[in-house]
């Protein structure tokens, strides 16, 4: 009976000739099978010695490399320590400046510190003689010199009172037991006290009572820069009433071509209302946008 794998393509002795051929090329490695052993461990020791050589030039290739690199690095490094320690240097001299420079900052807050409180205490006592000023500004412009004019009549009273007064005499000597020249010249002394007095009060009538006035500077802006300054400028001087006066004025540039006009004015404190001529120019809808105050002194 044939097998059924009589007609199959199959090698079953692929193992065999893998086999011869591995022992084949082993025997080409070591040599010729012919070969005595000695041979053979004589092309081993060649070979580790071979080996070996090989091993130690490529050591040697290492070594000279490795020296080349490290002479290389150390070249590059030593700049590198100098210009750190030229670094470092710098750094601790920038320390001891910036030391110096935060002591004197702290000396100069403390003097500041100091010279702003002196600065408040000069204007609480500025604050305070003008308000002494404002309060008595009459004793200023008037009643001193009133009172000088009321000590200079009653000192030239006294000095013609001085002067009208008898001479005294003996006892034994024209004794006037009545006295009729003495109270003539008293009365003489009497008129003219009451005549300086009334010429006095004449003047002081005369004189014009202190009016408290204010110098302000008006911002006056217009819509847009189509407005015609001029007819602005005309309708806020329009604005009249009794104890207002206006100054001069100038226009100033705000931004993209807007200017504003800026005028001076002078008003009775009494008479005229900063609000009242706040909103008296504000209701000029047709030029004016809005008046702020830039300066407002007493005057």
């Amino acid at each position: 009976m044939t097998s059924p794998l009589v007609h199959e393509k199959i090698w079953f002795e692929k193992g065999k000739y893998d086999e011869a051929e591995r022992q084949y090329y082993q025997n080409l490695a070591k040599g010729s099978p012919n070969t005595p052993n000695k041979n053979s461990l004589a092309g081993e020791v060649a070979k580790a010695r071979q080996h070996i050589k090989n091993s130690l030039e490529c050591m040697d290739g290492i070594a000279a490399l490795a020296t080349t690199a490290n002479v290389e690095v150390i070249n590059r490094i030593n700049p590198l320590e100098k210009d750190n320690a030229v670094l470092k240097k710098y750094v601790d001299d920038m320390s001891v400046v910036v030391r110096k420079l935060e002591s004197r900052i702290d000396k100069l807050e403390s003097h500041v510190k100091l010279l702003e409180g002196k600065l408040c205490d000069a204007k609480l006592v500025a604050a305070s003689v003008g308000q002494a000023a404002s309060a008595a500004p009459a004793v200023k412009q008037g009643k001193l010199c009133d009172a000088k004019l009321v000590a200079t009549s009653v000192h030239q009273a006294a000095s013609a009172a001085r002067a009208v007064k008898p001479k005294e005499v003996d006892e034994d000597e024209n004794v006037d037991l009545f006295g009729s020249d003495s109270e003539e010249e008293s009365d003489d002394a009497k008129k003219l006290k009451e005549a300086r007095l009334t010429a006095y009060t004449a003047r002081k009538a005369k004189k014009p009572a202190f009016i408290p006035k204010s110098n302000i500077i008006l911002d006056v802006k217009p819509w847009d820069d189509e407005t015609d300054m001029k007819l602005l400028e005309e309708a806020v001087r329009a604005v009249s009433i009794d104890g207002l006066l206006w100054g001069a004025s100038k226009l100033v540039p705000l931004a993209y071509g807007i200017h504003k006009l800026q005028i001076l004015c002078v008003v009775e404190d009494d008479k005229v209302s900063v609000d009242w001529l706040q909103e008296t120019l504000e209701a000029i809808e047709d030029y004016v946008q809005s008046v702020d105050i830039a300066a407002f002194n007493k005057v």
